[in-house]
């Protein structure tokens, strides 16, 4: 890859699908790049009115940015299932799937419509569930990838599955490393499954570093130790702009790997430009990314390459198995 990658670089995206999910941060400026290259960008995100303030940002840009909203719930499995329908029915494939939106952090314990833990339901959960869903579309594309934001918080993450919703006990820094190590893990296990079904898929996982973005104001608060740093220590965040650059090109750069992993390339990984980031020995365990990924089917109800929902009944007994 060039020495300092940026967007800059990205190839031509010209009658390229590309779905981003997140309208803010770093789904914004991941947007914003990939229709600035050509590409066919629909922004999947929960609020219309930010999809709609985010595509207006864009178009005064790039005006002539071909670029839409699809409204979806990553909290709630009959909205993505619903969505997934919605692009279904007006795309004939898709090119590349960029799997951003995320919560971090809550002080209390939320739940998503389905009764998963906020952060793992949002962050991991809705995101299986949604590329499952889009799979078949993806499978048409050319040269398809999906790239899945993980975090350098994955570095002090476990899969916990006894306690897979944090139920008996939350700690909202813990439950966030978890749902971004199984971000990671789950790229890692869908290349692995797309080169043993023929899939034809390219999985690859990114992180951006610390930028500077609303998670740590919106989700623990703007009072809290978290907001109060990135606010007073701001000059120690990178600029989503920045951080955006490892998943960008991921996306889109001939050079990114399948099965990789791309982060900034500066303080241990923390700002710079995309480079091979060093994933953390625990995503590794290919023993326990298949039970995730067992566990996670259930749990969500769809079967990747078939759309087929479980019956609700084993969802309740996923972590038992």
């Amino acid at each position: 890859m060039p020495t300092k990658w940026t967007s800059k670089n990205i190839p031509s995206q010209r009658n390229r699908t590309i779905v981003v999910t997140g309208t803010g941060g770093l789904g914004f400026e991941d947007a914003l790049a990939l229709a600035r290259a050509g590409g066919r960008v629909i922004i999947a995100g929960r609020n219309p009115a930010r999809g709609a303030e985010a595509i207006a940002r864009i178009k005064e840009r790039v005006p002539n940015a071909a670029v839409t909203f699809e409204a979806v719930d990553l909290g709630d499995l009959a909205s993505i299932a619903a969505c997934g329908e919605r692009i279904s029915a007006a795309h004939h494939s898709i090119d590349v799937l960029i799997n951003n939106a995320g919560v971090m952090t809550p002080p209390r314990r939320q739940i998503t419509a389905d009764d998963f833990e906020l952060q793992m339901g949002i962050n991991y959960l809705g995101h299986f569930a949604l590329t499952a869903h889009l799979l078949p579309l993806l499978r048409l594309g050319q040269d398809p990838r999906v790239v899945t934001l993980s975090s350098v918080a994955a570095r002090s993450g476990a899969i916990n599955f006894e306690d897979l919703q944090a139920e008996q006990g939350y700690k909202p820094m813990e439950s966030y490393s978890q749902s971004k190590l199984a971000c990671l893990m789950f790229a890692f296990e869908l290349q692995r499954r797309s080169d043993a079904a023929g899939w034809g898929v390219t999985s690859i996982a990114a992180h951006p570093g610390i930028s500077r973005t609303d998670l740590l104001h919106n989700a623990p608060g703007r009072r809290s130790i978290q907001s109060l740093t990135r606010s007073l220590l701001w000059f120690l965040f990178q600029p989503a702009e920045q951080g955006a650059l490892p998943a960008l090109f991921a996306a889109t750069s001939p050079d990114a790997q399948k099965g990789g992993y791309y982060g900034p390339d500066k303080l241990g990984e923390t700002r710079g430009h995309p480079i091979d980031a060093k994933p953390p020995e625990q995503s590794l365990d290919t023993e326990v990314a298949t039970r995730l990924w067992n566990v996670s089917a259930t749990l969500t109800g769809v079967e990747f390459g078939q759309q087929r929902r479980l019956p609700s009944i084993m969802r309740a007994n996923a972590i038992e198995s």
